[in-house]
């Protein structure tokens, strides 16, 4: 078990809580590898202390407060500082370092945002990776902070940080050459703008657990909202966790527990451009809680069945839990003006032979949803009525994932 874990003396806790930077100054304390940004060019700077941008042997200064810019040009790294360029030829890599302890404002800066720790950039075929490797307790405030409103309850916040924290952890591949994304892809982290006292306070009070399913971390995978109830991750995904079942949710008070989108003809033209738009949607199949497990789409040139994942990511839809309706077409008088008119009749022509052709416009879909993500896990918005209704954090963690316990981090 990391000595990390173990209770602090009162006025350590104290320095801590006063100095966010003071957590990542533990050196048993795991790191993670965030990748920030993959871009042709990244604009860095030192904040509130001298850094320095180490290039295979080569170290250059950056003083407090000064800028740089690292970009590709025809394949190679270029480095702008002070109105001069340099050619890096033979760099693959580069690390920007805090040259003294971390600062209490962060310790670099990318694209005007803080953050704490190092910063790797590796230079790949097609662009730059900036990595932020980072300690593990000074990474999770901002992704609290990031994922869940900071005014909440601490119960909520709690609750947010453990399965945070069980998520980094289980996400770590050293084989690769990062953890975590900082986007909704794993969870969202947003550097040091998103901290804030409370989400320090959240993180410090719970620090070092985890949530363990046997002598595993569990796949504390979490949500915005599920619409009444949370899914089993076997109707959704491959495996059926046994701690990942479906649960009732106390997300009543979530924006999107219920939602309807209007979908457009040219959105529906642009989504299902192979079969030429869609003119109905009609659901095959759901899960037990009501997820659309496959569906199929109606053109004016065939048909197609998709997944319910399929669906929800080419309508940009919030959940998979919804149905369609057409929306009655309601031409409006321009509209019909603007119909070729129809021939006159000849004389002898016999009424019952004609057919005039009209194209008419594809007609509007209504989704009619709940809910917003996967709906597996925890839910944020149903954590906050949980929080409201007097359940502690580690009741709101047992809820969500069932069967687990909250246990203290052992290092493998």
């Amino acid at each position: 078990m990391a000595s990390w874990l173990f209770p602090w003396p009162m006025a350590t806790l104290m320095l801590a809580a006063a100095v966010p930077g003071a957590l990542g100054m533990q050196s048993m304390e795991p790191q993670v590898r965030v990748l920030i940004l993959e871009a042709e060019s990244l604009p860095l700077a030192a904040q509130q202390q001298p850094l320095v941008l180490r290039i295979g042997g080569q170290r250059l200064a950056l003083a407090a407060g000064e800028e740089v810019l690292l970009r590709l040009a025809e394949g190679e790294l270029v480095l702008e500082r002070g109105g001069g360029v340099e050619r890096l030829q033979a760099a693959r890599e580069i690390w920007l370092e805090p040259a003294s302890r971390p600062a209490e404002g962060g310790d670099f800066q990318l694209k005007q945002r803080g953050y704490r720790g190092r910063l790797q950039v590796l230079v790949g075929g097609s662009g730059l990776r900036a990595i932020n490797h980072v300690g593990l307790e000074s990474y999770l405030p901002s992704v609290v902070g990031s994922e869940m409103p900071t005014s909440w309850p601490q119960a909520a916040l709690r609750a947010q940080a453990v399965a945070a924290r069980t998520y980094a952890l289980r996400q770590r591949k050293p084989a690769d050459p990062f953890d975590l994304s900082a986007t909704v892809s794993s969870q969202v982290y947003k550097g040091v703008d998103a901290e804030t006292p409370s989400t320090r306070e959240a993180v410090l009070s719970t620090r070092g657990q985890v949530l363990m399913y046997g002598s595993s971390l569990a796949n504390a995978v979490f949500h915005s909202s599920s619409g009444g109830a949370t899914e089993n991750s076997g109707d959704l995904w491959s495996q059926q966790l046994p701690y990942l079942v479906s649960v009732p949710d106390f997300d009543q008070a979530s924006p999107v527990q219920a939602w309807q989108q209007r979908l457009e003809p040219e959105q529906l033209q642009q989504a299902f451009a192979e079969i030429g738009g869609a003119q109905r949607i009609d659901v095959l199949s759901t899960t037990s809680t009501g997820r659309v497990r496959q569906a199929r789409v109606s053109g004016p040139s065939g048909t197609l069945v998709v997944s319910g994942a399929q669906l929800r990511s080419r309508l940009g839809l919030r959940s998979t839990m919804v149905r369609f309706e057409l929306v009655p077409s309601e031409l409006a008088a321009s509209e019909l003006a603007a119909l070729p008119p129809l021939p006159l009749l000849p004389e002898q022509y016999e009424v019952g032979g004609f057919q005039p052709q009209v194209q008419l416009p594809l007609p509007s879909l209504l989704a009619v949803g709940r809910g917003y993500g996967h709906g597996v896990g925890m839910s944020q918005w149903g954590a906050l009525g949980l929080a409201q209704r007097g359940q502690s954090y580690d009741q709101i963690l047992r809820h969500y994932y069932r069967g687990t316990e909250l246990r203290p981090y052992a290092s493998p």
